[in-house]
């Protein structure tokens, strides 16, 4: 349930280039424009999360993944990916629930109106994402440390809550498994106060 998606998020494109004049040849200008329209926001990104001493590969230009370690969900894999006009942030949250749909999806739709910068989202399937697109002017360090800083306070602090309604019935069963084979619950803590029968 922790998994990043396999492939940084596409950048926005940007508007389209006018075509040339009839008989008339393309000017090489626009393409060479975009190129450094993207290598600018990338390299900002780049210095940002250097200078906040934040580690993170870069699998393409200008796409940038950050783990960010918290206390309930042990990581939370974060894109950053420049635009031609936008900076896009991706983090996944977890997989699409058992069960309680509808309270899962309340649950997440309630906090998404008080976040900032990103908002719960779902893929195709039904899997959970932190996403958010904001303007390049937020790509100073202290708007990186601040945006980087919400994706993991939402993910972290959401995450047992969000299990407990849409996987409540698997923690339950894989409690009661480690139970009889004698293996630690030590990561299934936070779930004791329903999980655990004797509780």
């Amino acid at each position: 349930m922790t998994g990043p998606p396999a492939t940084p998020p596409a950048a926005s494109p940007g508007p389209p280039v006018a075509p040339a004049a009839p008989g008339v040849p393309a000017s090489p200008v626009a393409p060479v424009a975009a190129i450094e329209a993207a290598v600018a926001p990338a390299a900002a990104i780049e210095a940002a999360l250097t200078s906040l001493g934040v580690a993170f590969e870069q699998p393409r230009p200008g796409a940038f993944l950050v783990r960010l370690e918290g206390q309930h969900k042990l990581a939370t894999m974060t894109w950053l990916v420049a635009g031609e006009h936008s900076l896009g942030v991706e983090a996944f949250f977890c997989r699409q629930p058992d069960e309680n749909h509808e309270a899962f999806y309340r649950f997440l739709l309630e906090r998404s109106g008080r976040m900032y910068g990103v908002h719960f989202t779902l893929d195709p399937a039904g899997d959970v994402y932190l996403t958010g697109r904001l303007p390049l002017s937020a790509v100073s360090a202290e708007d990186i440390d601040r945006l980087l800083g919400c994706v993991l306070s939402y993910s972290d602090e959401n995450f047992d809550a969000a299990l407990e309604l849409g996987f409540g019935s698997a923690i339950r069963r894989e409690w009661a498994w480690r139970v009889k084979r004698g293996e630690s619950l030590a990561n299934l803590q936070a779930f004791a106060r329903f999980a655990d029968p004797s509780a």
